[in-house]
């Protein structure tokens, strides 16, 4: 039953989520809440996405210790297939600000006591595997066409890779297949875990809502795939480190983009309960030093 509940949740199949058509005013909306959530939450998103240079940093050190040189660029383009979620801790910080709620760090953690959660961390695996068959087949693609002998140097590889007939086949091919593997990605995580955050559908209705989306936006869509590959790349700049700033702008919007593209649901979702607050009750033990103290009341 356990596994039923993750694929199908537990609200209604009968009534699945409506789907709007929007335009593009609507994603130049998104964007800019995205912005300004950024702007209301800077430290929470930093924190949050600070794992993006420092991941990035550490496998670029393993593949060129290893000699792994051709793999690098997979490695940083693949960051893209689990940026949906990666971000979801900012979704719920969006989501929290729009609802008025406390946006601390303690709070973007408990969507692990979510219904929905296993059929997120469902959906995270598909992402993973996803991850690594581009990265399988990012190497095929490369040891098909150069070989399999490791690169003396860097400097090696890019002349390879820039000055020859079958380094401009990898670059060709390989662009080609990332780029069906980012639209199988879009395709069905575009609003998939910010409709697992506030509903628990299960992860095949999440998937198939996405899809509904894209199918039904495709032009806007196309182009919210345009804003993500381009920021990505320039957020990729130096070192990965633009990412800390392009990473939390690109989750946030993500929320409000499916504030836009799905209804609401008339059932709010019900919120976990808080971290402890302390015991105020006063005690008669207590009382010459409450009063010393001016101990308020809450």
């Amino acid at each position: 039953m356990t596994h039923f509940h993750v694929l199908t949740g537990t609200e209604g199949v009968n009534a699945p989520p409506v789907v709007r058509r929007i335009r593009i005013t609507d994603l130049q909306y998104a964007l800019a809440e995205g912005i300004e959530d950024f702007k209301a939450m800077p430290s929470h998103a930093l924190f949050l996405c600070l794992i993006y240079p420092v991941v990035g940093v550490v496998l670029g050190a393993i593949t060129f210790g290893y000699g792994l040189i051709p793999l690098a660029y997979p490695l940083v383009a693949g960051f893209a297939l689990l940026g949906p979620l990666a971000a979801i801790g900012l979704y719920d910080l969006s989501r929290r600000r729009e609802l008025g709620l406390p946006t601390d760090l303690t709070r973007s953690f408990e969507i692990i006591h979510l219904p929905s959660f296993g059929a997120i961390v469902a959906l995270g695996l598909l992402l993973m595997a996803i991850f690594l068959l581009w990265l399988t087949v990012a190497h095929w693609i490369y040891v098909a066409n150069v070989g399999s002998a490791p690169m003396p140097s860097l400097a090696a590889f890019v002349d390879r890779i820039l000055n020859t007939a079958e380094g401009f086949r990898v670059i060709v091919l390989g662009n080609a297949i990332g780029f069906v593997f980012a639209l199988v990605v879009l395709t069905i995580s575009v609003v998939s875990f910010p409709l697992l955050l506030e509903r628990d559908v299960g992860a095949v209705e999440a998937v198939l809502t996405s899809y509904r989306a894209v199918r039904k936006n495709p032009m806007v869509m196309a182009a919210w795939g345009l804003i993500v590959a381009v920021s990505l790349l320039i957020g990729s700049l130096p070192f990965l480190l633009g990412l800390t700033v392009v990473m939390p702008v690109l989750g946030h919007t993500t929320w409000h983009l499916y504030r836009k593209v799905v209804e609401g649901d008339a059932r709010p979702r019900p919120e976990p309960p808080g971290p402890p607050q302390p015991d105020r009750r006063r005690y008669a033990a207590q009382f010459p030093a409450s009063l010393v103290a001016g101990e308020k009341r809450p």
